[in-house]
């Protein structure tokens, strides 16, 4: 019989290929000039699903972008495992820091270059491969289905409702996702959990329309000025954030917890070079490691106002806006923190302007357990694979859709990631590496593997 390895070392190019070619549909879903191309994606991947040995798959409606759901089920009394990702990507700009089209993918040292390489349509396409490694090689040891979402980039807002919807269909004994990073090739390891996500817009207007800056400045408050005072308001001298009750539900992590963190692998130097800074900046009294995994963070993602055109324009803004997000820890609640983030963005806001905040989307954080059986498959799969046990870690990113998945449907969720950190997630020249990808591929069979094993001896 063949082994998995000796079928995908044959099918490689292809299985590279195929990836490449879903990376070359624009499938953003934050914008409506996108809304062929979100369908095009999801026709594709049913396609590549019934090429790859799945017996069912199909395009499901929801409220907003379809769901694609396809399985393949071998013996109703083995496991089933639910495989989560989601073929929708962040908008590609600013389109100038490209160095090739983000969704023309290029392959440069080993990686792949191109919107959504990584996130997630690289990650969730191992799965499809690794299910036709297994299909083919006649290996399959769990029933398998696919829920690959068309919304993941904007909140999953309609993913619920359709997860209720279809609680029987969805059914399974784990979730598996691979839409997160490890420490790297040489120290791989796994996310036991991922932070939540608090996202509001606030805008704040002075004048009812732009002002000669000359005639009116010094008289009339400046939108952008109060703004930046807002935000830079947010944070203490020790980058802790000052906003009341931010802190509240927030649970210290264990001492061990913390040393089995801080016994990844970190080049602080390494680090800096990686994302091109001088110096970390970060809340004081936590590791960098613990700055992005265990503690909760608030950013500003963008900011706006006034004139920003070629050359100068003299003009006092009506208008300033900014984009803010909070990541979340273990217990805090992105409803309340969101509230608080309103609540706190208005009562400062000065008389002399007006100011309207509101919700764009939340999630909460999820953790898993490293005593489960989902969690032992997959530490095994990736020692067996890499030849190293994995490093537990907390993720810094956020899947909203967790927890609303386990609540649905009473099963623990396992991230197995592949990518990197350093993969420009959500940002210009995204990459992900060719060795992950097959990597991927030929760890995922094992976790199917040792998952029934698990299972089924218990």
């Amino acid at each position: 019989m063949e082994s998995w390895k000796e079928y995908q070392e044959k099918n490689n190019e292809r299985f590279l290929k195929e990836m490449m070619e879903l990376l070359r549909i624009p499938s953003v879903s934050a914008k409506s000039e996108h809304k062929k191309d979100m369908a095009l994606c999801a026709e594709e991947i049913k396609k590549y699903f019934l090429a790859s040995g799945a017996e069912k798959a199909e395009i499901m409606p929801t409220d907003g972008f379809p769901v694609v759901y396809a399985e393949k089920i071998i013996d109703n009394t083995k496991p089933t495992v639910l495989v989560y990702g989601h073929y929708d990507v962040q908008p590609a700009e600013p389109l100038e820091l490209w160095h090739s089209g983000p969704f023309d993918p290029v392959i440069k040292n080993g990686k792949v270059y191109a919107r959504g390489s990584a996130d997630d349509k690289g990650q969730f396409y191992m799965h499809v491969k690794a299910l036709e490694t297994m299909v083919k090689t006649n290996t399959m040891s769990t029933n398998i289905k696919f829920l690959i979402e068309g919304e993941e980039e904007i909140g999953s807002p309609n993913l619920g409702k359709f997860v209720g919807q279809h609680k029987n269909l969805l059914q399974a004994d784990l979730i598996l996702i691979s839409d997160s990073s490890m420490l790297s090739m040489e120290n791989p390891s796994l996310d036991i959990g991922v932070r939540g996500l608090s996202y509001v817009e606030v805008e704040v207007t002075g004048a009812d329309h732009d002002l000669h800056s000359g005639i009116y400045g010094g008289a009339v408050a400046n939108p952008i000025t109060i703004l930046a005072k807002m935000i830079a308001s947010c944070h203490d001298e020790n980058n802790h954030i000052t906003i009341p009750g931010f802190y509240d539900d927030v649970v210290d992590v264990s001492d061990t917890e913390r040393a089995l963190l801080n016994k990844a692998p970190f080049d602080e130097n390494e680090y800096k070079k990686e994302v091109g800074v001088n110096e970390l900046w970060g809340e004081k009294g936590y590791t960098t490691n613990e700055q992005t995994g265990i503690r909760p963070t608030l950013e500003v993602n963008g900011i706006w106002g006034g004139y920003t055109g070629e050359g100068a324009k003299t003009v006092l803004p009506s208008k300033a806006t900014a984009k803010i997000s909070a990541r979340l820890v273990p217990n805090q609640s992105s409803e309340k923190i969101t509230k608080k983030l309103i609540d706190y963005f208005t009562s400062i806001a000065p008389p002399s302007v007006t100011i309207k905040a509101f919700e764009h989307h939340g999630g909460e954080p999820y953790t898993t357990p490293i005593d489960s059986n989902g969690y032992k498959a997959a530490s095994k799969a990736i020692e067996k694979t890499f030849g190293k046990i994995p490093i537990p870690l907390r993720g810094g990113g956020s899947i909203p859709i967790c927890t609303i998945l386990e609540k649905e449907l009473g099963v623990k969720i396992i991230f197995m990631g592949f990518g990197l950190d350093s993969d420009n997630l959500h940002s210009p020249n995204e990459k992900y590496g060719i060795e992950n990808f097959y990597k991927g591929i030929e760890t995922i069979p094992y976790f199917h593997k040792y998952f029934a094993e698990i299972t089924l001896d218990k």
